[in-house]
Order: structure tokens, then sequence, then C-alpha cells
């Protein structure tokens, strides 16, 4: 399992100390679960805090969630923040995911514009060896734009938490054509996700050949996050 975390104090809560207690939570149980963590916006030198992530708390991908962290993911190209450049870089010499939220939020004070997914592609123009998964697929405004972008760029990944998966070959049409670029997840313990067991089953119910399902659910996970 990827527990997840983010850094965006202003609109959510979560600080950097999120880092050392995904950490720490993974330690106990290390061939079963791997740490994501996150990087504040605007922090100075953020290229040597992705460094310490990896190389001290075994981090092994890094959040950024722009509705919540209120900047777009081409920040580094507008001059908004030039030096998310080096958490981009950082990755991508190390090898390790960034994973961006796409689609809408509904949290106060989130700013939905920012999710929109064509954000992203200067990023996998700039950095075409970072890999890169879009959170949510776009959901539930933009699931085109992420579906575009993973058939487009070798290093664009689509993820598909966010949707309840007996629902996503409607929000998906064209999942069975994307299944080599899909990973599934379940955003648990997040709004509207009572269990991950039963989303599970809803997702192996689905008309999808058996082939395509293990690539979603075990072969790209394995892709992205190797065992080490």
């Amino acid at each position: 399992a990827v527990l997840i975390n983010y850094v965006a104090p202003e609109v959510i809560g979560y600080t950097e100390a999120a880092n050392e207690f995904v950490a720490e939570y993974v330690r106990a149980e290390p061939e079963r679960l791997i740490a994501v963590g996150g990087v504040g916006v605007g922090r100075p030198s953020p290229g040597a805090r992705v460094r310490e992530l990896v190389e001290r708390l075994g981090i092994r991908g890094v959040k950024i969630h722009p509705p919540h962290q209120l900047l777009y993911p081409n920040a580094y190209r507008t001059g908004a923040w030039p030096e998310l450049r080096e958490v981009y870089e950082t990755l991508e010499r190390f090898e390790v995911p960034v994973i961006f939220h796409t689609g809408t939020s509904v949290f106060p004070g989130a700013v939905s514009r920012f999710g929109e997914p064509l954000w992203i592609e200067e990023v996998a123009i700039d950095f075409p060896r970072l890999p890169i998964v879009l959170a949510h697929g776009g959901r539930p405004l933009w699931m085109d734009q992420a579906v575009f972008l993973a058939r487009r760029f070798p290093n664009v990944w689509l993820e598909l938490s966010g949707v309840p998966p007996s629902r996503l070959l409607e929000y998906f049409p064209d999942l069975p054509k994307v299944a080599a670029k899909t990973v599934f997840g379940t955003d648990w313990p997040g709004p509207g996700v009572r269990d991950i067991a039963a989303n599970l089953a809803a997702f192996r119910a689905l008309p999808i050949p058996d082939e395509l399902q293990r690539q979603i659910l075990e072969t790209n996970p394995l892709k992205l996050f190797p065992r080490h």
C-alpha cells in the first residue's frame, strides 16, 4: 500500500512534519507499505529537501496538490516558484515519481483551477525521465485531458482513486486502451471511501479483461514503485 501525504498548511493543515510521521509509520511494515511525502511551497532549497526525503526518510514519491498548495504545476516556468524546477530535477535524478492531484477539490480554501491536468503537460515535456502520476484522473471535469496526457507521454500515468469503481467506465470509457499506463488507488480514508475491499471487488466486477486488470492492480504499481 502507498501512504500519501503532502504539505499544505494554509488549506488542509498538513505541515512538513507529516513526512516524518509517514516515514516512521512505514518503517513498521517496510515490505507492505510505501511512503510518499511532500514539500512546502516557497521553502528555500526544495531540491535539497527532496534529496533528504529520499535518502534519510526513505520517501519513494512526492505528492503535489495544486488546488491545496495554490500553485500551477508549471510554476517554475511562469516565475511563480522558480525553485519548483529543483524538485522535478531531483526526483528525475532519483527516478522517484511525482504524484499530482488532478481534478477539483471542495475543501474550504481550495482553488480547483490549479487541478486542470493540462498544466502538467510542460512538466512531462521538460522532464521526460520523471515518472508522473495523475491522481484521480482529472475527475470530475477533465478526465479526457488526463487520458490524453497518459497516452501522449511515456512517463505519464493515470491513477483511478476518487471515482466510485463501479462507475469507472462511465468516467473513463477508454480505460482498457490505457490500462498499460494506469494504476488503481482507493483514496482511503478520504471522504466517501468506506471500504477498501468493497472498492476492490467493484473494480474486479467491471467488464475489463483479467490481464488488463492485473496490469492496473499489480504489474503497473510495481513499475512505478519497484521492490527494493
